[in-house]
């Protein structure tokens, strides 16, 4: 692998401290693309489902607690795999770990069209929720090339492009369904074919990361995990996941991307199908509306990002976790707000800017991340992606499973949760920078060990 351009500013661990996102110069430029193009493939594949629902639970007969079933089970999955995914990237690297999960899911991507009854159903979107993992990796990797000046605004476009996935299958599915089906062909067989597109597409970028992708940006290509631990303190697995699980900061980010990641999930899951069952639109016009909700992660969740790192370099983390809160708060205001809008051009436009809100309160999250722990910063990580697919269940369960709540009142209720689960991040606090409503001690200022926490360079 090639060294960066002599042009590209790098610190003392040879991370970028400039983020130029339209360049593809190696190592760093290239990884964020190939991180970003992986994430991308695994929301792709796993949100395929959600705009062909109406014809997919015709077919196959799914009752309305199947499908609410099969979307917990999808996030369910998700839960345990970012956990594990966390230390597989301590371990082993994010390349290999990110690769490795999208060579083993693109098979059941593809398998799903072969499925014949809800149980097969509900079996598939749980073993397919495994990929959703490598957002995971995709943090991680951008964590190690480039350093915490500028962490906020790289995670943010990593993410938020991939996390694009999730809208591009809105929109693109059923436009291949109705494509296949121009050619005679029963709507019962169209929607199978179409999965080959999303195994293949996951599968391919997979190939690319572990062939043009490297771990971090000092070593040679292929020489990931002798770098990788010589550039971590002597501890064991162990002393490691303890350290990050011992850290309430963790668990407070882990409560509060639930309820922004895991709301922008279960939104992806069900607004095709609000849509098409509220107003009556058509199943091409219910997936491009829920797309648009997708696709503004092109610029939301990276515009969060920017925001972390200039109330970063305005008030230091004090100003990070007064974003956080104040964007996921207004954010629920507007998720409440959808769900009381009773026409359809009011709903749309609702869900316009609470997409952008929700997906920049994601962007934010993951721009405080970094500064929880240097020593653990996989597990933290993993706890805080899991996190979000945890609200995402939560969240399916109780309001979008079955009948007790018309998918109005369901989403007005998770804005109320959003409010309420944002409150913990008043007590988030580093006793380095202080916290919302704290000033830093200066007796932890000089005592606490460099290496606990992530610095402010």
């Amino acid at each position: 692998m090639e060294p960066s351009s002599p042009r590209t500013p790098l610190d003392s661990h040879n991370r970028a401290t400039e983020f130029h996102p339209f360049s593809t110069s190696p190592p760093h430029m290239l990884s964020f693309h190939l991180a970003w193009l992986s994430l991308f493939s695994c929301f792709f594949s796993t949100f395929s489902i959600a705009p062909l629902l109406p014809i997919i639970r015709q077919s196959l007969n799914l009752s309305a607690a199947d499908v609410g079933a099969a979307g917990t089970a999808a996030f369910v999955s998700s839960v345990f795999s970012r956990l594990a995914m966390g230390s597989a990237c301590d371990l082993f690297g994010p390349r290999i770990a990110s690769a490795t999960l999208s060579i083993l899911t693109a098979p059941i991507v593809f398998a799903t069209a072969f499925i014949s009854s809800p149980t097969s159903f509900i079996l598939a979107r749980f073993l397919i929720g495994f990929c959703l993992a490598n957002f995971v990796a995709n943090q991680f990797w951008m964590s190690s090339m480039f350093p915490a000046s500028v962490v906020g605004i790289v995670n943010g476009f990593a993410a938020g492009w991939g996390s694009m996935g999730a809208g591009f299958a809105q929109l693109i599915m059923p436009l291949l369904f109705s494509l296949v089906k121009s050619f005679n062909v029963p709507e019962n067989t169209a929607w199978r074919v179409v999965f080959v597109v999303p195994a293949i597409f996951q599968a391919i970028t997979a190939v690319l990361v572990l062939v043009y992708g490297q771990e971090l940006p000092r070593e040679k290509h292929g020489d990931s995990k002798r770098v990788s631990k010589s550039e971590r303190p002597n501890e064991s697995f162990w002393e490691v996941a303890l350290n990050g699980l011992m850290n309430y900061r963790g668990w407070i980010l882990c409560l509060t991307y639930g309820f922004c990641f895991g709301v922008e999930m279960t939104m992806d899951n069900i607004v095709a199908q609000y849509f098409y069952y509220t107003f009556g639109v058509k199943l091409e016009v219910a997936g491009t509306i829920a797309a648009c909700f997708g696709l503004t992660n092109c610029f939301a969740r990276p515009m969060g990002g920017v925001v972390s790192d200039r109330m970063g370099k305005w008030l230091g983390i004090r100003g990070r976790l007064w974003g956080l809160w104040v964007v996921q708060t207004v954010a629920g205001l507007v998720c409440v707000l959808m769900g009381g809008v009773n026409t359809l051009v009011g709903s749309i436009a609702a869900m316009c800017v609470f997409s952008v809100l929700i997906q920049a309160s994601s962007g934010l999250t993951f721009g405080i991340v970094p500064f929880v722990s240097k020593r653990s910063l996989g597990v933290i990580s993993g706890m805080t992606g899991s996190g979000g697919t945890l609200g995402a269940v939560v969240t399916q369960m109780l309001l979008f499973s079955g009948d007790k709540f018309s998918t109005q009142t369901g989403i007005s209720m998770m804005g109320i949760m959003m409010i309420v689960c944002s409150l913990p991040i008043c007590l988030i606090y580093f006793p380095h920078w202080g916290g919302m409503f704290c000033t830093p001690s200066s007796f932890h200022q000089s005592s606490t060990p460099e290496g606990d926490y992530h610095l402010l360079v």
